[in-house]
Order: C-alpha cells, then structure tokens, then sequence
C-alpha cells in the first residue's frame, strides 16, 4: 500500500501468472490471441481511453506516490510482461462501473450500483445531455455512466463530530473523502476505537487504566465491529472475547459490554442512514423519487463487505431509503445485491469490448 509502482503492479501480476497456471493443461488459447483483462481499478482516474486512464490520487490509506499522474494501465501492462504473460489490459473499470455492468447483464432496469466495503462509491446512468462536460460525438445510446466518486463528497451539512475531524486530520489524505470516512469499511471502526478511548480516558470504560492496546489507531476494525454489534447472545460472549482478542481487555461487565455495542451501533447507522441518503439523492437526480402512474422499476446494485456481511447496516440502509422515498415510491425501487460485481462486470465488458472490436473487423 505504500511500495513503489514496480513492487504494486508485479504483485498483481504475480497473481494473474498464479490463476493462469491454475487453469490446466486443457485450456489452450487460439492462436494468434491473446488473454483480454478487464482491470478493476478502485480510485479516481482521468479515464483517458477504455483501456488507460491517468491516476488523480489514491484514497483507502494506500501512498504509491510515485504513481500519481501516471497511466496505471502501461503500468499493469509492463508488469505482466515482465512475467512473460501474453495478456493485456483490454478495460480498465471503477468498482462501482463493473458493478453496474454485472447488475445491467442479469437486470436491464439496473441504473445506479455502490460500492460500501473498505470504502464508497457510486456510478450511476445519465442522459449525455445532461452532462456539462460533455463536447465530443454522442454515444450510440446517448446515455453515459457516471462515475461519482461520492466518497469525497464534502458538506457543512455532514454529522461531523470530534471524533471524525480528529481522525481526518491523522489521515494520510486530511481534508478529504470526508463521505467515505463516516460511512466505509476502512474507517467505521476506527471511529468506534477513538469514541472508545475517550469514554476509557474520562469515564474508566475499562477499569481505572486506559487499555494501552486502546490507543493504537486502526487496530480495531469494521470487521470487528460488525461481529460486536451482531453478538445476540444474554452475556455478550462474542464482545468479551473480541475486547480480550484486539485489546487485551481481561474482564468486563456485562454493562460495559452493552455499551460497546450501543457505540457500534450509533456508528453503524448513522454511517447506513448517510449511505441512504446519497442513493437518495442520486434517485432525485434521475427523477424517480415522485409518484406517478408509470413510474419505471429503478433497481440499484449494491456490492462491498460493508453492506454484503454487516446485516445491520444493509438493513438500516434499505429502511431509511423507504422512509425518505415513501411506501408509494419505495415499491418501484429494488436494492439488489451483486457478488463480486466490480470484477464479473469488469470481465464482462473487457469481452464485450472484445467482441465489439471483433464485429468492427469484420464490418471493416
């Protein structure tokens, strides 16, 4: 996460040179072909082609610094080279853009995807008309998908406690992705951590010392916090165990247990309720939130470890989206969960490129 290009991109390529040779000896590729690779890239890129794309900064705690504005694509490319690999880059595609491309394969209603794992994003599809940068020759369709890198979206309107300006001021990017730290996988549990420490500091949560283990940033994570949050058993056994584990907290009550998990859970859905309102308001954009006779199905797929493993939270998410919607509206709109999105999508559309390419050829 923080190596240089080379130690980066030969990692992923050493990846792609395991899963070729897991393939099998019956597995053979037609001659004079090469392996196209849909590349799913998480970060914002000035997407310069279908198949190269400059990179603007990182997010999610990565600092490859030496990779900011360079094409990450040349990058990859030289990488499986240097593996003797005959492959090469043929898509290069945002998470939130493949999920929205795996979604539209099984669901042609499906017109928004986010991401909420590690961190957030969204894409949705929009008229090109409506799109002020736009000054080339229209798509066919004359639709476009908008990749909106919502994490960084930044408002005085944001629920911004202490705890939250204190960690975005130790942050390796203070300032910004101020969206994806109140909502994300990288950083719900590090909110609970600080709110944590704080009550241990000035309360004695833990005993009349603060648990050293306590004070170090990131230790304890939304994983974590998840499998605290989901414990339904009487005495809170998965919570005691987890304190102990992470924290080398010995013994505590079953009182200060229950508060540990009202903590995640105040984290958990304000993070879920803000989810919500930013699909909310993509949904207003594309005017679906209103009541109308022929209102069209507006499906929205969703795919990240946050929402796919953290039941809570998918589900206070789903909640607050009908609250705002209204039943009448809400009956048009489907949340619909897509494993693996980012990657099927990006796999389908390096084929479909490919078959595009094939097609013109033959036209040609």
């Amino acid at each position: 996460m923080s190596g240089s290009p080379h130690e980066l991109f030969d990692f992923i390529a050493a990846a792609l040179t395991k899963f070729v040779a897991s393939e099998g000896v019956d597995y053979h590729l037609p001659e004079g072909t090469q392996r196209e690779l849909g590349f799913t890239f998480s970060f914002p890129v000035k997407q310069t082609s279908i198949s190269s794309g400059i990179l603007i900064k990182w997010t999610k705690n990565f600092a490859v610094d030496e990779m900011v504005g360079k094409d990450i694509v040349a990058e990859l490319n030289e990488a499986i080279k240097r593996k003797g690999l005959v492959m090469k880059v043929s898509a290069l595609v945002n998470d939130t853009v493949g999920t929205l491309a795996a979604g539209r394969y099984v669901d042609n209603d499906t017109i928004v995807a986010v991401i909420l794992g590690t961190g957030t994003n969204a894409a949705y599809i929009e008229h090109v008309h409506a799109i002020p940068k736009w000054h080339v020759h229209l798509p066919k369709s004359a639709d476009m998908i908008i990749n909106m890198e919502w994490g960084n979206f930044k408002s005085g309107h944001l629920p911004l406690t202490e705890f939250d300006q204190a960690l975005d001021a130790e942050s390796l990017n203070p300032g910004e992705q101020i969206y994806e730290k109140l909502t994300s996988g990288m950083y719900m549990g590090e909110i609970v951590r600080r709110i944590l420490l704080r009550m241990a500091q000035e309360a004695a949560l833990f005993g009349d010392h603060t648990p050293p283990k306590l004070e170090t940033p990131y230790i304890l994570k939304t994983f974590h916090m998840l499998m605290m949050h989901h414990d339904t058993s009487s005495d809170l056994k998965t919570v005691s165990l987890k304190l102990k584990e992470i924290l080398g907290i010995e013994s505590t009550s079953r009182k200060t247990r229950k508060l540990v998990v009202e903590v995640c859970e105040v984290v958990a859905r304000r993070g879920a309720r803000l989810a919500a309102a930013g699909i909310y308001g993509i949904l207003k954009k594309l005017d679906r939130v209103t009541c109308s006779a022929d209102k069209p199905r507006s499906v929205i797929a969703v795919d990240g470890g946050v929402y796919k493993y953290y039941t809570f939270f998918g589900q206070c998410m789903e909640s607050t989206l009908r609250d705002m919607l209204g039943e009448e509206v809400a009956s048009s709109i489907v949340i619909k969960p897509v494993d693996d999105g980012s990657g099927i999508g990006a796999a389908l559309l390096a084929a479909s490129y490919s078959q595009y390419l094939q097609d013109d050829e033959i036209l040609a």
